[in-house]
């Protein structure tokens, strides 16, 4: 696994042939148990690596395109599963705790529903004020710069473009990491403002 900005987060990724993009899953280390975000496959090494820094606690999930090997995972690891509630009556998988806005699984990690995306309720997780985490509303295709789903995945562009002028208005963010293509290690407020006025 990588080494994120914070010397308690990892990422490990697959790259997405059909999007050119990598894929990205995250993990938060915690001395009260560790949280998985959107967790793809592990190879050997990483699962390995993930061991080593100790017992994964939760795993969140989302939204429902972001499944992903959750439940291997969750097998693997005992974790607890954890998803969007406004998901409950479509998800694919068993969860132990469904999430709503301004919930904190943890101290320190905050829900964010986002509104008008691929799946109802989708989540953003704001972790200790300064880093969103993401999953598939907003994304980057380029590095630098921040989009959102073509207009034709949204559910309801409206409802999705006010979800990110909420984001953007978050004054403390410094980090966006996205599930999907590259992240913006610097400046991550400001590049949410950008991505909002050009909606």
């Amino acid at each position: 696994m990588k080494s994120l900005h914070r010397y308690d987060l990892y990422e490990w990724s697959a790259f997405n042939e059909e999007r050119n993009i990598d894929f990205n899953s995250i993990a938060w280390i915690r001395p009260d148990g560790n949280i998985l975000i959107d967790p793809l496959p592990l190879s050997a090494h990483d699962y390995e690596h993930l061991k080593s820094l100790g017992d994964v606690r939760w795993i969140v999930i989302t939204n429902s395109d972001h499944v992903r090997a959750a439940r291997e995972i969750a097998h693997l690891t005992g974790a607890q599963i954890a998803g969007p509630t406004a998901e409950q009556g479509h998800f694919s998988i068993m969860c132990d705790r469904w999430l709503s806005d301004s919930e904190e699984l943890v101290p320190g990690l905050q829900v964010i529903e986002l509104h008008g995306s691929k799946t109802p309720g989708e989540l953003a997780l704001l972790l200790e004020k300064t880093t969103l985490i993401t999953g598939d509303l907003v994304r980057a295709h380029k590095a630098g710069s921040l989009m959102i789903l073509p207009n034709e995945k949204l559910s309801n562009r409206e409802q999705a473009v006010a979800s990110v002028q909420r984001l953007a208005n978050i004054g403390e963010i410094e980090v966006v990491l996205v599930g999907d293509g590259w992240s913006v290690f610097r400046d991550g407020g400001l590049a949410l403002k950008e991505l909002a006025a050009r909606l």
